[in-house]
């Protein structure tokens, strides 16, 4: 079945490689609107995570809920288009809005780089091309491994494509350590879903939920100014990438307490959500019950 499947998305690259990206936003907008009546699951997850955040009537909340899921869709066969485009096309329909902030910053900081927790907002593939834009900076970032390996390798070989440096999370974290001493870096991480035990409870649009404390840790172990990275969906096949200000990760000269720097980053996040709802990732389940105790994250 594996070996099936393998095949059956490698005919579906071949396809959107040489099909418009229009054409290719629009048919993932059909299958997301499929996924919206087909998957119960993440519908009901959708649905229940938008009531809870907005105090909206039922039918506006299914009316987000189902264009959220089109623009997953939509987004997500687009990276697989987006993810071997050329910066001379991509330039058509991408544009990036504050890059020189993070420029600015990697000059001036100690060790010349930048963390910015990004997070599951519209086509979040093209973080990974900040670098073609910017004067200078190379791209990094972590990542889980798939269970099946032929489709980890596949997923690994396309995102090389966008010239972004990858380390495994769990096995190559020691290769990222090595890395960051290059200088010239924007270590991107995600930081929008539920982190387990070891995150840290902050709130998050108006409920605590476990938060990865990864940006604040890494700013803070390698003298780096932390950023958010918001990508928005402007338009069918379009999309902006927005560099947020700075968030302070020092008081006085010391370390500030990286549950303060959390809950600040959780608020730039959460204004992204509110500017357009439906360009997160709602199917995820963000707010799951709390253990017992919460867990404090260090800086070592």
């Amino acid at each position: 079945m594996e070996i099936f499947l393998y095949f059956i998305v490698r005919v579906l690259l071949a396809l959107v490689a040489i099909l418009p990206i229009e054409i290719v936003a629009r048919l993932g907008r059909f299958f997301g609107t499929l996924a919206y009546y087909l998957d119960a699951r993440h519908r009901k997850t959708a649905i229940s995570n938008l009531s809870k955040c907005f105090d909206l009537p039922e039918p506006e909340i299914k009316a987000l809920a189902l264009e959220n899921f089109k623009r997953i869709g939509e987004n997500f066969i687009c990276a697989a288009k987006t993810i071997s485009m050329k910066k001379e096309k991509l330039a058509k329909h991408l544009q990036f809005i504050g890059i020189k902030k993070l420029e600015n910053a990697a000059h001036s900081s100690p060790e010349r780089n930048v963390v910015a927790a990004i997070g599951h907002f519209g086509n979040f593939e093209l973080y990974a091309r900040v670098w073609e834009f910017s004067s200078g900076l190379k791209c990094a970032t972590t990542y889980r491994s798939l269970k099946h390996k032929s489709f980890d390798q596949l997923l690994q070989y396309l995102r090389l494509k966008t010239g972004c440096y990858y380390f495994e999370r769990r096995t190559e974290a020691h290769k990222l350590q090595e890395f960051m001493h290059k200088g010239n870096i924007m270590l991107g991480l995600l930081a929008d879903q539920h982190a387990g035990d070891k995150g840290i409870w902050v709130p998050f649009l108006g409920r605590d939920c476990s938060t990865s404390a990864a940006p604040a840790v890494f700013a803070l172990r390698y003298k780096c100014p932390l950023f958010t990275a918001i990508c928005y969906r402007t338009a069918i096949a379009k999309w902006e990438v927005v560099i947020g200000d700075e968030i302070p990760t020092l008081s006085n000269g010391k370390p500030r307490d990286i549950k303060d720097i959390c809950i600040d980053m959780n608020k730039a996040l959460e204004s992204a959500v509110r500017k357009d709802p439906a360009n997160w990732f709602w199917v995820h389940n963000r707010w799951k019950p709390p253990p017992q105790q919460h867990p404090n994250p260090t800086t070592a």
